[in-house]
């Protein structure tokens, strides 16, 4: 293992010589096939709050992780130290591990011939060339944007500026060992308003791969306000049935329990309220779910699985009907079908539109909720049961009326997903679900 002799610095060929000597040392240990992941990042963060420093943050992360399997026996282990003896002790007690698991027939890497061949570059990694003082600088100028932009902001929770990068490193005994840099970076911003008496507090934020993407500090912070000084004066509203309008950063969100449902854990353990939905229309006919794994700078794009397996682009939702469910290679040979590529998670996924955007629905809807903000976690995966608090505004004759505040939506996600009536163009790409604001045609809504 003489990669792992010296302390040379993490770059992505430190980090590939690292995983293969690895693999090596697990292959002489007598196993049947090896595993190993590795990872290196490097961020800074920083809050600013009323005007000042709040906190500075330096991190240097890095981890490997190590399967092994034997005799369809499975055994893993990690390690954040990289020194020669900490990573043979970690293939040691992978390989221990593994002695004491029950055989599963099911187990073991990917198949070979799916291991992704000169996987595609993404563009992934943009480095945000900042110092400690141009982070907080930039959070001092967010924050100040959003606490001058009402004279009802009157305190804040601060702003805070994120960046990151690193580079990820997959090997396994099939002979795949590959790499990708990726970054991110972020700004949020958080502030407190006031009126008579009544306080309520709201946020915004950007978020990137690329910094040159942001918003700019000035948007982020006066977004921030304007979210809450909009909510000010909040009424409670009688309990009944009504529209209800997600807004796009809300939406993403309501399609993800979707995702869930038919990831392929949810399917083989039989706990997932879309259990063998395979085929079966889901949604309204209009409504599209794609996955779009190769995306050039976005949030959830990937060249290759957590496994190896080459991503593709796939429909997972056709014309309401679902196609297939979210696999990793496990899962798949636990279902009797082949691995989708998406073990570790879906890659991209779009929910086109079908109208314009939140204007135009609100509009439509003439008359109901609009979702500003979800709270709790009041979803059952296993029963489609939805009840979540909700933060929005009273829309009538297609016009925001005024705020509200102590609601609760609820219903059944197979028969709301049913009632979806159009999502608009309006989307949000900050992250792994691109989806606009959504329009249910009717929700429980439990008020005063």
């Amino acid at each position: 293992m003489n990669a792992l002799s010296g302390r040379a610095a993490l770059d992505k060929g430190a980090l590939e010589r690292i995983v293969q000597d690895v693999l090596d040392e697990a292959m002489s240990s007598g196993v049947d096939q090896a595993e190993v992941s590795a990872s290196h990042d490097i961020g800074l963060t920083a809050t600013a709050r009323l005007g000042e420093v709040e906190s500075l943050e330096y991190t240097n992360d890095r981890g490997i992780g190590i399967t092994v399997y034997k005799d369809q026996k499975k055994g893993s282990a990690s390690t954040s130290d990289f020194g020669i003896n900490a990573l043979k002790e970690a293939v040691s007690k992978a390989c221990a591990f593994a002695s004491f698991t029950a055989a599963d027939k099911h187990s073991g890497l990917a198949d070979a011939e799916l291991m992704a061949s000169n996987p595609p570059d993404l563009q992934l990694a943009h480095q945000w060339n900042i110092d400690s003082d141009e982070a907080i600088r930039i959070a001092i100028e967010c924050e100040a944007a959003g606490r001058d932009y009402d004279k009802r902001i009157t305190n804040s929770e601060g702003a805070t500026v994120a960046t990151s990068s690193g580079v990820r490193v997959y090997g396994n005994t099939h002979g795949f060992l590959s790499s990708y840099p990726k970054t991110s970076h972020s700004l949020s911003c958080v502030v407190v308003g006031q009126q008579n008496g009544h306080m309520e507090r709201d946020y915004w934020y950007a978020a990137a791969r690329d910094p040159e993407m942001l918003d700019s500090p000035e948007s982020v912070g006066r977004t921030a306000a304007q979210r809450t000084v909009d909510r000010l004066g909040g009424r409670k509203i009688a309990t009944g049935s009504a529209p209800v309008l997600f807004r796009p950063e809300i939406a993403r969100g309501f399609i993800g329990h979707a995702i869930g449902a038919i990831a392929g854990g949810a399917q083989y353990r039989r706990s997932s309220f879309l259990l063998d939905a395979a085929g079966k229309k889901v949604f309204p006919a209009f409504m599209q779910i794609q996955e779009r794994p190769h995306i050039h700078g976005a949030m959830a794009s990937a060249p290759y699985d957590a496994e190896g397996v080459a991503t593709v682009d796939r429909d997972i939702v056709i014309d309401g009907v679902l196609q297939g469910y979210i696999l990793g290679s496990y899962s798949a040979r636990r279902l009797g079908l082949a691995t989708t590529g998406n073990a570790g998670g879906a890659h991209n996924l779009l929910v086109p539109g079908n109208t314009d955007g939140l204007e135009s629905m609100l509009r439509d809807m003439g008359t109901g909720l609009l979702v500003h903000e979800l709270i709790g976690q009041g979803v059952n995966g296993v029963t489609g049961d939805y009840s979540r608090g909700a933060v929005g505004f009273w829309v009538e004759n297609g016009e925001i009326a005024y705020p509200v505040h102590e609601v609760t939506i609820a219903g059944n996600l197979k028969e709301l997903y049913q009632r979806i009536v159009s999502i608009g163009n309006d989307q949000d790409i900050r992250g792994g679900i691109r989806c606009g604001s959504i329009l249910v045609e009717s929700m429980k809504i439990a008020g005063a």
